[in-house]
């Protein structure tokens, strides 16, 4: 195997492991985040308006860490640094 066949196997599996644990965490803490929302709601409902807000805030900033991981794999993929010190140095 050539060093391009390495890192082009070398990225599209770590994409893959980033892409799957980036939003195995999120997806738990999400549903986390809802099961508390609504055991605070059966409680409390007369402090619907803000456990609401401050709920889909919460999850906003959960989602977030799964877009972060989704942009990364697809900036492995996509446009990998690495391809250029390869392709530079293969071209010597």
């Amino acid at each position: 195997m050539d060093s391009t066949t390495v890192i082009a196997a070398v990225s599209i599996i770590t994409a893959g492991i980033t892409t799957g644990f980036g939003t195995m965490g999120p997806a738990l803490g999400e549903g986390r985040a809802v099961a508390s929302a609504l055991t605070s709601l059966a409680q409390q409902p007369d402090a619907s308006a803000t456990i609401t807000r401050t709920l889909f805030v919460g999850l906003a900033m959960i989602e977030s860490t799964a877009i972060y991981c989704f942009v990364i794999s697809m900036i492995l993929i996509f446009s990998n640094p690495f391809w250029n010190i390869v392709l530079a140095h293969a071209g010597k």
